[in-house]
């Protein structure tokens, strides 16, 4: 369509006898109406939901109100006064007795800036329909699903307090299946992943102040680095990686250094690895343009991270990776480790002396039998402490974690041992909570193929309302599934199907009302 596309759409004394007019063009219908001396065109279509703005009515200064919802529309400003979604106008032109409207497309960069607009502007109030909507206006002027996630953590970034949180690791996931069913012809699938990427910014950020980060800009150094993040220095180390973004590095030649900080201990329930993988999985959906909002959370959650080895419960950990010693092979099974407290599972690990990737593969088939074995009646107690909550994200975070420390390891070879560690430390977290009596054959996956299918079909409509749920589910799945294609012949995988099966048959539960009244009396209570 040209720049201008003038087109008769009724006759000026039509219009004054009876006051609008419902013009039809190409499946669109434009109303048109008159108040005074101006004349105004707009989509007849409410951009809320479809109902015709005909049957509504108009104001003396203009306002056009849909009568089913009571949006309100300034026909003078084009500004949506009441409601959400932006109304469009039609220039108009009056030529004798012609009223002309222009029809032409408006200008492709300034219809994306608009819906990304009209799509951060959803935020505050989580409006999610409106999300679907304002994608799909931004995808129709020549957009990219995994742009629009970009901008949107460029908009963003600053609400993220204590940084890179799931939102980010699921992006990277949702974007990898949007590519998947655009190639595949199937827009539906693609919008909900890129719809569900872009709430969960929503979600997380929604009503929060911004905390920004620092604008100093100094000298990369790989030593003062680490050092600011170990003494916790946010201002210091974001001027760092500040200044390696201005110095051209990317994210390809940060991720080592990115990798030995998330793996300098046993890190935040084994979350900072995870970003640390995912961020460059991330940026090579978006691009790099947005390398330095996505480095920028990245290190602000490796500055607040939890140090879970210098708690009573893991404090092994740094006696075993110092006394590491592979020098002469032990013979170790799964058996071996499974249903061991984390200390003893520490010791045999940092004394097995097995090649790195068959100790990967022993220690991931014990985080498998964990999530198989997940004693679910105890995420229904009431009578419970607070250190013994325990759900089935509990249980999928190692498997998570192990798949993201296999890549960051297989780049840096050296973080082996602590990365193999750390998956100790989640085999002996949760033997406390294992059902060692559970009936497996109950569980076990018949159709792979049609089990996997059908568990990505669950995630195009799954229905869950909080995004921690339903990213650990799309999460855990991806990272099964690259873990059974790159091993297809490991002996885990039936076990893993099983397991996940069990997770999306028995739901987690996120309220618990009688507990939290019962742990607070008791905690309160010893103040």
């Amino acid at each position: 369509m040209p720049e201008s596309y003038w087109t008769e759409a009724g006759k000026l004394a039509d219009l004054e006898q009876a006051g609008k007019i419902i013009f039809r063009k190409d499946g669109r219908q434009i109303l048109i109406l008159k108040k005074g001396d101006r004349v105004y065109a707009v989509n007849n279509r409410c951009p809320h939901q479809g109902y015709p703005l005909s049957e509504g009515h108009m104001s003396d200064d203009c306002r056009l109100t849909c009568n089913w919802h009571n949006w309100k529309f300034d026909l003078e400003s084009g500004e949506t006064v009441v409601g959400g979604d932006q109304l469009r106008s039609y220039p108009v032109r009056i030529e004798g007795n012609a009223i002309l409207v222009d029809l032409a497309k408006p200008d492709r960069q300034a219809a994306q800036t608009r819906a990304l607009d009209n799509l951060y502007a959803c935020f505050h109030r989580y409006e999610y329909d409106r999300m679907g909507r304002e994608l799909v206006r931004y995808k129709a002027a020549g957009g990219d699903y995994a742009k629009a996630v970009g901008e949107i953590i460029r908009r963003c970034h600053l609400k993220f307090e204590y940084g890179m949180n799931h939102a980010f690791a699921a992006a990277a996931d949702w974007l990898e299946l949007t590519e998947k069913y655009e190639q595949e012809g199937r827009n539906d699938a693609a919008l909900v992943t890129a719809l569900e990427a872009v709430s969960h910014f929503a979600w997380d950020s929604q009503r929060y102040d911004e905390f920004p980060f620092t604008e100093d800009v100094k000298p990369f150094d790989v030593e003062a680095f680490m050092a600011a993040i170990e003494q916790e220095e946010e201002n210091e180390a974001i001027a760092m990686i500040n200044g390696a973004v201005e110095s051209g590095l990317s994210y390809d030649d940060l991720r080592p250094v990115l990798a030995r900080a998330a793996l300098a201990h046993y890190n935040d329930f084994g979350h900072s690895a995870i970003y640390t993988h995912k961020a460059g999985q991330l940026l090579e959906r978006i691009g790099g343009e947005f390398l330095k909002p996505v480095l920028q959370c990245l290190v602000r959650e490796l500055i607040y991270a939890t140090r879970e080895d210098i708690i009573p419960e893991f404090r092994a950990y740094g006696k075993n990776l110092e006394s590491w010693n592979h020098e002469v092979q032990h013979s170790l099974s799964p058996d071996d480790v499974w249903g061991k407290p984390v200390g003893r599972a520490l010791e045999l690990v940092s004394s097995s002396g097995m090649q790195v990737n068959d100790l990967y593969q022993l220690l991931f088939s014990v985080l498998v039998r964990n999530f198989l074995h997940f004693d679910t009646a105890l995420a229904s107690r009431t009578d419970n402490k607070i250190t013994d909550n325990v759900d089935w994200l509990d249980f999928t975070h190692g498997l998570t974690f192990a798949n993201a420390i296999r890549h960051l390891c297989t780049e840096s070879p050296d973080l082996w041992p602590r990365a193999l560690l750390q998956m100790a430390c989640f085999a002996g977290r949760n033997v406390s909570y294992l059902d060692k009596q559970l009936d497996v054959d109950a569980w076990t996956v018949p159709d792979k193929e049609e089990f996997l299918t059908q568990a990505h079909e669950f995630l195009l409509d799954h229905g869950l309302p909080e995004p921690i749920i339903y990213c650990h589910i799309l999460k855990t799945l991806m990272a099964l599934e690259e873990e059974m294609q790159d091993f297809p012949d490991a002996d885990w995988a039936e076990g893993g199907l099983a397991a996940f099966n069990r997770f999306l048959t028995i739901p987690v539960r996120r309220r618990h009302s009688l507990r939290t009244a019962r742990q607070s009396l008791e905690f309160t209570a010893r103040e």
